[in-house]
């Protein structure tokens, strides 16, 4: 007697939906995974530029306050120029008298405290104060303490006065570099071999040593 063994039944179609879902499952959570990658990505580059954000606004902030001691440091020392100022200008005598020789040392004293007043302002081509100069302006504005109207200009300051040299300076002599009649700066012989003038936009206005660098030449209008 033979036996016969039936074989369990070959579901095809269960199979095929089986593997259909296993793949759409599969698809979903790399769907899932790149989404929480995603938002992990953008989470991170929203707090890296917030960061940034917060470290511009704080050198901002600080800039500002250095920005901000600066100009009340310079609003401080423009004060205090001012008010040299404004005693220089009530201490002098109204008495236009003769050039004497003691008329003569007043208004040289006159020129060189006012001068000596305008010491740390700037340079400024074409600048006529009160805070900023160019050489000829301060020269000009110096002697004018004293009721002399000089030229604008080196070039003619040069030629204003009486010619005296270098070599036979007295205090309130207006020195000059460059050809006369056509200097290209000038400046005032305060004594002890220094000079003051409004030297360049690095230095403004300032004293310096005339051996450090000698004028051509020397006119005297007091």
């Amino acid at each position: 007697m033979t036996e016969t063994i039936e074989m369990p039944a070959f579901d095809a179609a269960s199979s095929i939906s089986h593997v259909v879902a296993q793949s759409a499952a599969n698809s979903q959570q790399v769907a899932l995974d790149q989404t929480l990658q995603d938002t992990e990505n953008a989470s991170a580059a929203k707090a890296s530029s917030s960061a940034k954000k917060a470290k511009a606004e704080a050198l901002r902030k600080a800039e500002a306050a250095r920005a901000e001691a600066k100009k009340r440091a310079a609003d401080r020392e423009r004060a205090a120029r001012d008010a040299a100022r404004t005693t220089l200008t009530s201490a002098k005598s109204a008495t236009k008298a003769p050039k004497s020789s003691t008329a003569a040392s007043g208004s040289v004293a006159t020129v060189i405290n006012f001068l000596k007043a305008q010491v740390g302002d700037a340079y400024v081509m074409g600048a006529t104060g009160p805070n900023s100069w160019d050489c000829s302006s301060l020269v000009r504005a110096a002697f004018r303490q004293v009721n002399i109207e000089l030229p604008r200009v080196s070039q003619d300051q040069s030629r204003a006065g009486v010619e005296v040299g270098t070599s036979n300076l007295k205090v309130g002599d207006i020195l000059y570099w460059g050809a006369k009649g056509n200097a290209y700066h000038t400046g005032v012989y305060i004594g002890d071999g220094k000079y003051l003038d409004a030297a360049n936009s690095r230095k403004g206005v300032v004293i310096q040593d005339l051996s450090g660098y000698p004028a051509t030449g020397a006119v005297r209008v007091l």
